[in-house]
């Protein structure tokens, strides 16, 4: 790209991420809306407004060929910010690439498999997280970012802040995810994280982030390989299966729906289709489910 070809994108692609910031788009919205300009720029070399329809064309046929259809459907709505709120433009995207509905199951793992997942985790950090994310139905930055001031032993619930939607919650906290996260917390001792970065205590302590997401996604696919799970797995797994758990153990789906954050039951209801639903007391439930998980949690640094 030419040097004022060059500035001249790097403008627009300042109005874009300024224009993400504005509409209050959630930090992974903006980094994926943000690639999918800097994907097409760089196929071709020059600012979006000098792509021709054919080449966006050519583009999409390429993307489909090599990534899946959910990429596909997060570049256009991208792309198509860009052209609205950047260029000020409307581009009619269904001469070029209509988005396909997919309407998948999530995969899920057994309540055994779950118990095998934590049983294998030879590193207590990741045996406390997992423990944690499934026995609260929590998103992987949802259980990453809590906080010490998030734990409310007194009414054994914890604050879940700006989840999906940047929309605080209260899960039920059981007693048993409790003590797993008083014994991680007691090896490092950070004054706020309950999941800080660092390769050991002290650098724990004074850690100013929290584990990172892909560190997390690594490690929860070795440690699933090495127990033998052959279902692809990654955090948000555990969130699907402690759904399904509850479901199969007779929780109602308005019950789960608030346990896990979801705007619409419609979302929820897709845990029907792997188990049959009944009726109990949410916090019993949920508890009796913990404890009876066979897991040892003898798991060192």
């Amino acid at each position: 790209m030419q040097p004022n070809e060059q500035r001249r994108f790097n403008r627009q692609y300042q109005k874009h991420l300024t224009a993400l910031k504005l509409q209050d788009m959630a930090d992974t919205t903006r980094d994926i809306y943000a690639r999918a300009v800097r994907r097409v720029v760089s196929a071709y070399d020059c600012c979006p407004d000098r792509i021709t329809q054919d080449q966006f064309r050519e583009h999409f046929v390429s993307l489909i060929d090599s990534h899946s259809w959910s990429t596909v459907n997060s570049d256009r709505a991208g792309l198509n910010f860009f052209f609205k709120h950047v260029l000020k433009k409307q581009w009619d995207w269904g001469d070029i690439v209509k988005p396909k509905k997919v309407k998948s199951l999530p995969d899920v793992i057994t309540y055994d498999q779950v118990a095998a997942l934590i049983n294998t985790t030879r590193e207590q950090r990741y045996e406390a997280y997992f423990l944690c994310a499934y026995s609260m139905g929590l998103r992987l930055v949802e259980a990453l970012s809590l906080e010490v001031q998030d734990i409310d032993a007194a009414q054994m619930r914890i604050h879940v802040r700006l989840g999906k939607g940047k929309k605080d919650r209260y899960v039920i906290l059981p007693q048993r995810t409790l003590v797993s996260l008083r014994r991680y917390w007691a090896t490092h001792r950070h004054p706020s994280l309950l999941f800080p970065a660092g390769l050991n205590a002290q650098e724990r302590y004074r850690a100013i982030k929290t584990m990172h997401k892909s560190g997390v996604q690594r490690a929860i696919k070795c440690i699933a390989r090495d127990a033998g799970i052959r279902t692809r797995v990654t955090p948000h797994t555990l969130r699907h299966a402690y759904a399904t758990h509850l479901l199969e153990r007779g929780l109602s789906l308005q019950h789960i729906q608030e346990q896990l954050g979801q705007g619409s039951i419609n979302t929820t209801l897709v845990y029907t289709k792997l188990t049959k639903p009944a009726q109990q007391n949410a916090s019993k439930l949920i508890n009796t489910m913990i404890e009876q998980l066979p897991v040892t949690l003898d798991a060192t640094e």
